[in-house]
């Protein structure tokens, strides 16, 4: 049966692309669209329980589209982020890279049309995702990703399919694919080598001018690797319309609201990034961001009048339809059980043992064994002598006992590389003092104020406070290798006062240090670098003097090499410094009360 459903969906647009144009009458076509998929495959995480959301889940969503509406009236689209985040993904970009991708594979069990590449495809590197251009069932697109010729000039032709045209029932459907534009300061150059990105406003519009005036579509679809953003005021979508550029910097990392708001000739614009799911529609365009993690599948409804052989008129409204884990594809299940029973050996095999219990929701409130490990690994790769770390998992909790190689994803979720970098003495209090600032206030211990930068986005139909950090919580680095407090009643740009060095040498802010940190940080993400230090990124090359493997490989190595991980072997203050919340007696009370509201304890 799912071989023959694959063979009809396949088949059906093939046969109906060989008529000449719509015949007159009504029709509606669903477009369906998943993002930041981030490796979620399968309906498990390999040990303990189960996921709401999965491949497995959204192939059952989308299945009851297409036997309600009929296939040849449904399009599949990913807006990218697919291959990293889950043991899944990893096992099939690093470890087992002969056989098929295992995402290619759903790809094309689950009929995608396009798939966009997203910055963390990207940071997958060459080899996975030039295996994946290879192996996808459907275009791999990013239209803004250039090539890059040997002498280092832009050839202005894509380094990834651009577009693809399909004709359903005579109607000539245009899906045309954009990456992040700001993937050079999230990742290091060899992982981008041979590209160069281009921002989505305004070359958005005038590649969907040029698809328009070639391929005549009558349906054009935008899939942007771009976050939802806060869009453009007024004066901005006036200034796009008229001279093709906003006044301003407009949110060049999340710029599909301001697309929404400015195309011409644009249909759906499906974005994603943020993480944050989001629908905006009016009557000639949508917008669609799904959020993430298969949580939700994004659906389009677009429909059109045709007369005399042309679309006389059309109209179009999307909606989030959350996906229901006790709805996953039990055939695609055991379709796949090979791939999952693979994957999760290699997951659970013991990699070490661990003695301090690993809270990852300590590291907003000052020193803590898992954020402590993280910059021990880190200052053990010379030259390093100061560490800058983030916990890179929200609120996560390893528990004493065995490791198995399934907590090292807890631990540190992402690709990203070590570099070290040369910064003054100045450059990395600056650096801190931005830091903090994204997630620390001023206050004086009046009532109603808070230490945290948080903010209460109430429920909208109970009412029910949900308390959340306003900024991104990996963005929070503290810094290892010195002394240091941070002064709750000053301002930023006064809260940081570094004593010393750990081993007790003087800190001077006209000295020369070697600081490590993840490739995504060196590279200008988050702007602690460029924003707080005042670097310019682009030029970091200049400032790199040793660059090691992914960080999730170093702390694999340093859980073997120590075997069992103490307090004593993850909190060396001779290596370590230290750093704390002052006034103590004022900090104290107020970070336990700012995080009894975030996380409900």
């Amino acid at each position: 049966y799912n071989t023959m459903k694959k063979f009809l969906y396949l088949l059906v647009p093939v046969i109906l692309a060989a008529s000449c144009g719509p015949r007159d009458g009504s029709y509606t076509f669903y477009i369906c669209s998943t993002n930041d998929v981030h490796g979620r495959y399968f309906d498990s995480l390999y040990v303990g329980t189960g996921i709401s959301g999965s491949l497995l889940a959204v192939s059952s969503a989308v299945d009851s589209i297409r036997n309600a509406a009929g296939p040849e009236n449904v399009i599949l689209i990913d807006a990218g982020d697919c291959v990293q985040g889950d043991n899944a993904s990893y096992y099939y970009n690093y470890v087992d890279t002969v056989s098929p991708h295992l995402y290619a594979r759903m790809v094309s069990y689950m009929g995608y049309d396009a798939v966009v590449v997203g910055n963390h495809d990207i940071e997958a590197g060459h080899p996975v995702y030039d295996r994946l251009r290879k192996e996808l069932p459907c275009p791999f697109l990013a239209a803004n990703a250039l090539k890059v010729r040997p002498d280092g000039s832009v050839s202005g032709r894509p380094y990834f399919q651009d577009y693809l045209i399909q004709t359903r029932n005579g109607i000539r459907i245009a899906i045309i694919g954009f990456t992040n534009p700001n993937i050079k300061n999230w990742l290091s150059p060899d992982l981008w080598s041979g590209m160069e990105f281009v921002s989505l406003i305004p070359y958005v519009q005038e590649y969907v001018d040029r698809v328009r005036k070639k391929e005549k579509p009558d349906i054009v679809i935008v899939a942007a690797h771009t976050g939802t953003g806060q869009g453009l005021d007024p004066e901005q979508i006036e200034a796009v319309r008229t001279s093709g550029a906003a006044t301003g910097e407009p949110l060049y990392e999340n710029q599909g609201l301001a697309l929404f708001q400015t195309l011409e000739g644009v249909d759906f614009v499906i974005c994603a990034h943020d993480h944050s799911p989001a629908v905006f529609e009016t009557d000639s365009v949508c917008l669609i961001n799904s959020g993430s993690h298969c949580r939700n599948l994004g659906v389009g409804r677009i429909d059109l009048e045709v007369k005399n052989g042309k679309v006389a008129a059309k109209s179009c409204s999307a909606s989030l339809v959350p996906v229901r884990k006790e709805k996953a594809d039990t055939a695609m299940r055991s379709y796949f059980r090979k791939d999952y029973e693979a994957v999760k050996a290699f997951t659970v095999r013991p990699v070490g043992n661990l003695d301090v219990p690993f809270v990852t929701r300590d590291s907003y409130t000052g020193m803590c064994p898992y954020i402590d490990f993280i910059h021990t690994v880190s200052l053990g790769c010379s030259p390093a002598q100061i560490s800058f770390a983030a916990p890179l998992t929200y609120d996560g909790k390893i528990e004493p006992g065995t490791l198995v190689y399934n907590d090292l994803f807890k631990i540190y979720p992402y690709e990203n590389q070590l570099f070290v970098v040369r910064m003054t003495g100045k450059e990395i209090k600056d650096y801190l003092e931005y830091s903090y600032g994204q997630w620390v206030n001023t206050v004086s211990g009046r009532p109603g104020e808070h230490l945290l930068k948080i903010r209460n986005r109430a429920d909208a139909r109970t009412g029910s406070p949900s308390w959340s950090f306003e900024g991104r919580a990996y963005n929070f680095d503290s810094a290892a290798g010195i002394v240091y407090s941070v002064d709750v009643t000053k301002p930023q740009g006064e809260r940081i006062s570094i004593t010393s060095l750990a081993s007790g040498e003087p800190f001077s802010e006209d000295s020369t240090y070697c600081v490590a940190m993840t490739s995504y940080r060196a590279s200008g993400g988050g702007g602690l670098m460029r924003e707080g230090a005042g670097i310019d990124t682009d030029r970091i090359d200049e400032r790199v003097v040793a660059r090691y493997p992914e960080i999730r490989n170093l702390i694999y190595d340093a859980v073997r090499n120590a075997g069992t991980l103490t307090e004593s072997n993850t909190g060396d203050v001779s290596l370590l410094g230290s750093w704390k919340f002052v006034p103590e007696r004022l900090a104290g009370p107020m970070l336990e009360k700012d995080m009894a509201l975030v996380f409900g304890e």
